[in-house]
């Protein structure tokens, strides 16, 4: 019987080790993406905090220096609930209505690295990093989605003999 106790309390110990690894990692791995707006909502707090925030690319901002090489671009604010990009009609149309509006809250992004290839105007991005106190984001990552890349087509089909 003494056998049987020590499996059992083996078992509980494992299992709550897995608990708590899973516990400790998914909060560290949870990512929550920031608008512009909520961004320039946190004021003062947001400067130098560690924060992902995600905006449509205004492609005439981009200007890349490969001598350095240096980046940088303006985000515009998009709305962050699904449910609004959706009744707004999908993601590539408030892409388009985000970077045609001139009233729509913007950041300037700075990133020091190789210009992404998906960087173009009207494509989503994700950067994260931090909020310099000059106001312009510095980003050590840049995560970017063209919705007109990923848009389903109807293939055209091939006529047999």
């Amino acid at each position: 019987m003494a056998g049987r106790g020590k499996f059992v309390f083996a078992g509980l110990l494992v299992l709550v080790a897995v608990v708590y690894l899973i516990v400790t990692n998914t909060g560290s791995t949870a990512h929550y993406f920031l608008t512009v707006e909520e961004l320039r909502a946190m004021g003062d707090r947001a400067v130098g905090r560690k924060l992902t925030v995600s905006g449509a690319v205004l492609g005439d901002s981009i200007v890349y220096d490969p001598t350095i090489p240096r980046l940088t671009f303006t985000i515009v604010q998009v709305p962050a609930d699904p449910k609004e990009v959706e009744r707004a009609g999908g993601l590539a149309a408030v892409l388009r209505a985000a970077v045609n509006d001139p009233n729509a809250p913007r950041l300037e992004v700075v990133y020091n690295g190789a210009k992404p290839d998906l960087l173009k105007h009207e494509s989503q991005a994700i950067i994260r990093g931090y909020l310099g106190e000059d106001g312009r984001f510095y980003a050590d990552e840049v995560l970017l989605k063209c919705p007109s890349r990923y848009q389903e087509e109807v293939p055209d089909q091939v006529e047999g003999p």
